[in-house]
């Protein structure tokens, strides 16, 4: 009876102090520990695809690609770092000490606000690629979008240390108990700033591309003749664009879906108890979005086929290979 006691705390030693342990079904940890083990081994690989893939190969070096590759390396840090720290959390019991705790959360911040902040990029990239394309040249250029994605993991990083700041001064101060790992944040302004803002800036300009995209499309499909479209020019958006926007429009509704239930939990005022069930689907959730991304890419654009494909017969080793024309390998 006393062995059953001692496994029920976290540090059986500090038998007054010590957090308990969750009681939950081998067989459904087992499923917890697979799943989220998978998931990070499958986001780490896939995503370093992709970082590799527009890295390496300098036709891939566009505008728009930038902020794939700064969204890449949020979500391969995510397989990285954040699920296996993750997998930590499931019992609950954190054995790391209340310094790596913190930095722990921080770094999720971190990668988490990189990606919505990505997001935004995007949504941007294709509003003005399919709103104004005749400007998207001047003003989308490589420059200007390094500068942004630099501006996006440094509003990041200020932005997570000023959550966990107080937190970072004192380590451990929220914990209730030994092997506890708890932080305090203001819950409020993290959802308007982290969600609500970014979220609707995504929606707004997304729509507005939908709209866009649906009526160039039919202007497309319409059998206007040169004569009639004399007295006013009309400006139609290339079809990559408009798949490019199909593309990234599937990616910004796979990240709503994967993101929304996590925030309206929050929103709804009711807590998350870390280690439970409902809070490891949340992060199972959650991290799942940094995997489906390249899975979207392999799906929806063949150049990132072709260039796994010279990845994996290590064909990229050859000199020149940096040169080759992936538009070219499509027919």
């Amino acid at each position: 009876m006393e062995t059953l006691e001692e496994a029920e705390f976290c540090f059986p030693q500090l038998f007054n102090t010590s957090c308990k342990r969750h009681t939950r079904p081998q067989s459904e940890s087992m499923l917890i520990y697979i799943l989220m083990s998978f998931i990070s081994l499958f986001t780490v690989v896939l995503n370093l695809l992709v970082i590799i893939s527009i890295s390496h190969f300098r036709q891939l070096h566009t505008p728009t690609n930038f902020v794939l590759l700064s969204l890449a390396v949020s979500d391969f840090l995510v397989g990285l770092f954040v699920i296996p720290s993750q997998i930590l959390l499931t019992e609950p019991c954190w054995f790391l000490g209340d310094l790596l705790c913190v930095l722990y959360y921080c770094l999720n911040f971190i990668i988490v606000y990189a990606s919505v902040i990505n997001m935004v990029l995007i949504s941007v990239d294709r509003y003005v690629a399919i709103c104004d394309p005749l400007h998207y040249s001047t003003k989308i250029t490589q420059m200007r979008v390094r500068i942004c994605v630099l501006l996006c993991w440094t509003y990041s990083f200020i932005y997570s240390f000023m959550f966990i700041f107080d937190s970072l001064k004192q380590p451990g101060r929220y914990n209730s108990c030994y092997g506890e790992c708890v932080i305090n944040i203001s819950g409020a302004a993290d959802i308007v700033l982290g969600f609500i803002l970014p979220i609707s800036t995504i929606v707004v300009l997304y729509l507005r591309v939908f709209v866009v995209a649906v009526s160039q499309a039919r202007a497309m499909r319409s059998h206007i003749t040169a004569v009639k479209m004399q007295s006013s020019v009309t400006v139609t958006v290339k079809k990559s664009e408009l798949k490019a926007a199909r593309t990234l429009g599937v990616v910004v509704a796979v990240f709503l879906m994967c993101y929304c239930p996590y925030y309206c939990v929050s929103l709804s005022s009711s807590d998350l108890i870390i280690g439970s069930s409902s809070e490891a689907f949340m992060s199972f959730l959650v991290y799942s979005n940094s995997c489906l991304n390249p899975l979207i890419y392999a799906f929806f654009y063949r150049w990132f086929r072709i260039s796994v494909k010279l990845i994996v017969t290590l064909e990229i080793l050859q000199p020149q290979s940096c040169d080759t024309n992936m538009f070219l390998l499509y027919f």
